[in-house]
């Protein structure tokens, strides 16, 4: 679709598409590496493991209670059986469990070999060394089976997954202090621009602090990544077009902000043309429309806007899920769902929007989402103060308050 709102001769290319050009153009890094747990957080599993024991490695009880036979009960009957000792967990019952006995016993303790049940003590009364059992009582009730959770030799986790806490947990149950991961993706990233500042210097007249070096630092902080913050560059082609070289040796991915539109002093597309090569450039997304792909030998490059939304929006949209790709990570769909949207939106047809909204919840579920005010792609103000995206397809003209629009909540990152 040609967007309304610019001088494009040709209709740029949809989101889907280059999406589409990205999976097809990145392959995930070789090599692998040992992790030990405690460091595996994050990380991605280059190889699947399996359970060398069963979980729970003992019949055990799930709850505080008595364990008895089933066997003793009276037929619907109240019952009484003489209490033969206790089983904690990490101290077994020693003993034989006897017909007409019981053990005392607490959650997660070995249930012994000759019962069956275990009964809540709540239900019980006990008189010195007699366990009075109601009538109510119900067999087979409140024992963890040996193996119920993961038997052994069972698949634990499945590569290539990206391990979380609980499947750090998962593997700690079964004994295990270390996988086998994908090695660090090795990304560099820079601003370009002679109107930047870095931060602890004084601000001069016409230039403005970077502030898209620390947001990319934030959105690259993933276990999975080595990230190195390579700083400013000015606006000078030959210096630039060395420094992509350099870069291009060293890491996996190369990311920049600014210099990708089509000003004068805007180097970038004309430089990946010329030492390497340009998937795409342009595509139909805003914020962000001058954002390049591309490729400098085996490195990866994204040339990404220079105004801060810009940078985010297009970061995640179409760089997170590049970076998930070469990383060996499976692939993860933004969660999406409809609100009633109490602002009226502006936006002319041609390209994928995504304003910033701040949503809501009422008593009866139902989502609400209002926009967070102004969508100026250099206005960060109401990024921070949202909480989600509201997001218009290529052909929508605007949008009436009281309509249903489509919303994506922000990661925890933004």
């Amino acid at each position: 679709m040609i967007d309304a709102c610019s001088q494009e001769s040709r209709p740029l290319l949809s989101i889907d598409d280059a999406l589409g050009r990205i999976k097809t153009a990145v392959n995930p890094v070789n090599g692998t590496e040992k992790a030990a747990l405690k460091n595996a957080l994050g990380r991605v599993l280059a190889e699947s493991v399996y359970s060398p024991v069963n979980i729970p490695h003992d019949r055990n009880a799930a709850m505080d209670g008595y364990a008895f036979a089933s066997r003793d009960m009276a037929d619907g009957q109240a019952f009484t059986l003489a209490l033969a000792g206790t089983s904690w967990a990490g101290r077994p019952f020693q003993g034989q469990l006897q017909a007409g006995q019981c053990v005392r016993i607490f959650t997660g303790a070995v249930v012994p070999e000759q019962a069956d049940s275990v009964i809540m003590q709540e239900h019980v009364q006990v008189q010195e060394q007699t366990v009075h059992f109601p009538a109510d009582t119900r067999a087979l009730q409140n024992v963890r089976k040996i193996g119920e959770d993961v038997k052994q030799g069972e698949c634990l986790i499945a590569q290539p997954k990206k391990l979380t806490a609980v499947d750090l947990g998962l593997l700690a149950s079964a004994g295990i202090d270390e996988v086998t991961v994908k090695r660090q993706l090795k990304i560099a990233h820079f601003s370009t621009g002679d109107e930047l500042t870095s931060l602890g210097r004084p601000l001069e007249s016409g230039k403005i602090y970077d502030s898209n070096r620390a947001m990319l630092g934030g959105l690259l902080s993933d276990p999975g990544y080595s990230v190195v913050d390579l700083g400013v560059i000015p606006d000078n082609k030959q210096l630039l077009e060395d420094r992509f070289i350099e870069a291009s040796l060293s890491y996996d991915v190369i990311i920049t902000t600014g210099g990708a539109s089509v000003g004068e002093a805007d180097y970038v597309k004309e430089i990946l043309q010329s030492c390497g090569e340009v998937n795409f450039w342009k595509i139909a997304i805003k914020p962000g429309k001058p954002l390049a792909f591309g490729k400098i030998g085996q490195c990866h490059f994204f040339g990404l806007p220079g105004n801060p939304v810009a940078v985010v929006v297009t970061f995640q949209q179409i760089v997170a899920p590049a970076l998930r790709q070469l990383s060996g990570a499976p692939s993860v769909k933004p969660l999406r769902f409809t609100a009633t949207c109490t602002s009226a939106l502006k936006k002319s047809p041609g390209r994928q929007e995504y304003q910033r909204g701040i949503l809501s919840q009422d008593e009866n579920g139902e989502f609400f989402v209002a926009s967070a005010g102004q969508q100026g792609s250099h206005i960060l103000s109401s990024m921070s103060q949202s909480g989600c995206y509201i997001v218009l397809p290529e052909g929508c003209k605007g949008v009436q308050a009281g309509d249903r629009v489509t919303v994506e909540p922000f990661s925890l990152l933004i």
